[in-house]
């Protein structure tokens, strides 16, 4: 595991709670990656990741599930809206939460989905109440991920499924320069750490939990920040930034150092479906 120590959580809060705006001119929605087979707009590759992960999970209809960083409500919005499901979203940030609970509002969604401002390390849940966890990029902020997936794995119903999507450390070991990248990453986009693959499964089994699904999507997800790089270049918002502070230049700043990460190999890009057993 890439380890970056000098991360606060109060930091994490704070970009969340102005960058939601960035978030939302550069990208859409969706805050997190898209996920591009062809020549998909940005917008339908962002659903197409949402979607991809829903039918890997195998999420049934009016399923139970706990959307852990559920930002601006967008995948939490959809499964509500394609699959009826009943969805409790957990954000950081109570911008992200309001934005969240308009967003659903707005769509006159039944059920609609609703959106807790909490420390995903800290929320709790009723053991045995959901069919899916699901979390999408947020255990990169996360600061003791194999305590959080021990808690996460007994809200899950025997039978049921966390299904996940996050930022991985290339696999261990790394050459010095290749860890130096992933710190850049890590210090840029505020995350404690960065797990490999074999992190992540090692974390779900002891957790109780059997992953019957992984794989690496770099090659489809990075055009992500290639857009977003682009769109900064072309409008005013680093002078925005800049007014805010320093962190969030830092923030636009590395979109150059995840790009370089994922083409040598330092990071990777991983998707996890893990089940609870009868």
């Amino acid at each position: 595991m890439i380890e970056c120590p000098d991360i606060k959580k109060s930091v994490i809060k704070n970009h969340y709670d102005v960058s939601t705006l960035f978030y939302r001119l550069l990208w859409g929605p969706h805050i997190h990656h898209g996920y591009w087979l062809a020549d998909e707009s940005p917008a339908a590759a962002q659903i197409q990741l949402t979607a991809t992960l829903a039918g890997l999970a195998k999420i049934q209809p009016k399923s139970v599930v706990y959307d852990i960083g559920c930002g601006m409500g967008g995948s939490s919005i959809w499964l509500a809206k394609n699959l009826q499901c009943q969805v409790t979203g957990v954000t950081l940030s109570p911008v992200q939460r309001q934005w969240a609970t308009a967003s659903a509002a707005i769509k006159g969604l039944q059920p609609r989905p609703q959106f807790r401002c909490e420390d995903a390390e800290a929320t709790q849940f009723p053991e045995g109440s959901a069919d899916v966890v699901w979390s999408i990029e947020c255990t990169e902020h996360l600061f003791d991920k194999p305590a959080f997936f021990k808690k996460a794995a007994s809200w899950i119903k025997p039978g049921g499924r966390f299904a996940l999507l996050a930022w991985l450390s290339g696999a261990l070991p790394m050459s010095d320069a290749h860890s130096q990248q992933a710190l850049r990453v890590c210090e840029g986009m505020f995350c404690p750490s960065l797990g490999s693959q074999s992190d992540y499964v090692g974390w779900f089994e002891e957790a109780g939990l059997t992953v019957t699904a992984k794989g690496i999507w770099t090659k489809q997800v990075k055009k992500t920040w290639e857009i977003c790089r682009k769109r900064v270049e072309k409008t005013g918002v680093r002078y925005l930034a800049k007014i805010l502070g320093s962190n969030h230049v830092l923030f636009l700043d590395h979109f150059d150092a995840i790009l370089n990460a994922y083409d040598s190999g330092a990071m990777e890009y991983g998707y996890f479906i893990a089940e609870k057993k009868d």
